[in-house]
């Protein structure tokens, strides 16, 4: 069901949610039983498909077992050995240890949640180019520090978003592909390496399971968590873009100069056309940053080989900045979608500013020449280099 303390949270589906964590543990299981068997270290009657084994309502008994084994692996490979028999039990889980199956299922949730942002990302850029294209020229007031300040237009402030979106889309880009953990019980894949009596078969096992999970290959990461940060930290820059372009939409709609396509109402006062998108957008921008400081500090808490507390505030800190980030992401799309400008109500408020051409008037005195016709410097440039950026991230995308 629909989340009441998050209205919003069904955009999310089922993205990082318990049914998707779930799944996500199971098929580790079940893609390391068979590379077991391929690899030759099982024998071929071990092979079984364990995702038939459960359902869904397994999860809350796994989930109540997790309180007395620190995280729910131990409790699903029990559940698992118990349906099984013969040589799929007995070789059902060996050579990983909790954290690995675990983190890797932590890594296929973000994978889906990653490729749903890049689209959202993407549709926004494709807005907001539509944006700047249509009101390029129409007069807007540049506020700074809440008042008024200079001309301006309502392209380059469209624009101005449309750089933000972008930087968030490359920063995105930069996170480390989702990889695979299978180091074994200390990080050294010493169980792999008895097993297949080769430290260099242990490594491609690894490989292997990369392969079969659609991960990226990766040395064992169980204390060096920067995979998490580093997505954490793009998520939240993504949160910082959306806050911005609410914030400003907030101001435009206050001034009547910007008004959401679908706003909300008010349960006391029918004349109340509330930006409720708007508003949204400012909460997750307002509670993702701290989310990322909680993996930060998770991260600085790795200790030994297996870290005691650190590891274990990872998880539900990453569902929920999962979550909160994809829903916004869509608010961010439909609100950019929708969006309206008044360029009447623009130009009205720029007219009825006061000051607003002293510092024309001092620069052209300085100048020893007339004041010019307009006073928005390089915006056209700045709205083209912007427009080019966005046309070859589209192209590249």
């Amino acid at each position: 069901m629909a989340d009441l303390f998050w209205p919003g949270d069904q955009r999310a589906g089922t993205v990082m949610s318990d049914e998707a964590f779930f799944t996500a543990l199971v098929d580790v299981e079940n893609a390391w039983l068979a590379v077991l068997v391929e690899q030759g270290v099982a024998p071929a009657p071990a092979a079984a498909d364990v995702s038939a084994l459960v359902e869904r309502t397994d999860a809350t008994a796994i989930a109540e077992q997790a309180e007395k084994d620190g995280n729910p692996v131990s409790g699903l490979v029990a559940l698992l050995r118990s349906r099984t028999d013969g040589d799929t039990a007995r070789w059902l889980h060996r050579g990983l240890t909790s954290q690995d199956v675990l983190d890797t299922a932590l890594m296929l949730c973000l994978r889906d949640a990653l490729g749903m942002l890049r689209e959202q990302l993407a549709a926004q850029v494709r807005a907001l180019t539509a944006l700047v294209q249509a009101h390029r020229d129409e007069p807007l007031l540049a506020r700074t520090l809440t008042q008024a300040a200079l001309p301006g237009t309502a392209g380059l402030k469209f624009a101005v978003w449309l750089g933000a979106v972008l930087d968030a889309a490359d920063t995105l880009e930069g996170v480390p592909a989702p990889a695979v953990q299978a180091g074994g019980a200390a990080g050294t894949l010493a169980a792999t390496t008895e097993l297949t009596g080769s430290p260099d078969a242990a490594l491609a096992m690894a490989e292997a399971l990369a392969a079969k999970l659609a991960l990226a290959p990766a040395l064992p990461w169980h204390t060096s968590r920067a995979r998490l940060t580093r997505a954490g930290d793009a998520l939240v820059t993504c949160c910082d873009a959306w806050g911005h372009l609410a914030n400003d939409v907030a101001v435009g709609a206050r001034a009547g100069e910007l008004t959401e396509g679908s706003s909300g109402g008010s349960s006391t006062m029918p004349h109340k056309n509330n930006p409720v998108l708007t508003v949204l957008l400012r909460r997750a921008a307002l509670t993702a940053a701290p989310l990322a400081a909680t993996l930060h500090a998770a991260s600085a808490a790795s200790v030994d080989e297996r870290s005691d507390g650190g590891w274990h505030a990872e998880w539900a800190t990453l569902r929920t900045l999962v979550r909160t980030t994809i829903v916004a992401a869509a608010q961010a799309t439909e609100l950019l979608t929708g969006l309206r400008f008044d360029a009447a109500r623009a130009r009205a408020n720029l007219a009825a500013a006061e000051g607003i051409d002293a510092e024309q008037l001092t620069m052209a005195q300085l100048a020893d020449h007339p004041p010019a016709a307009t006073y928005t410097g390089a915006t056209d440039q700045l709205v083209d280099a912007a427009l080019r950026r966005a046309a070859a991230y589209l192209k590249g995308s």
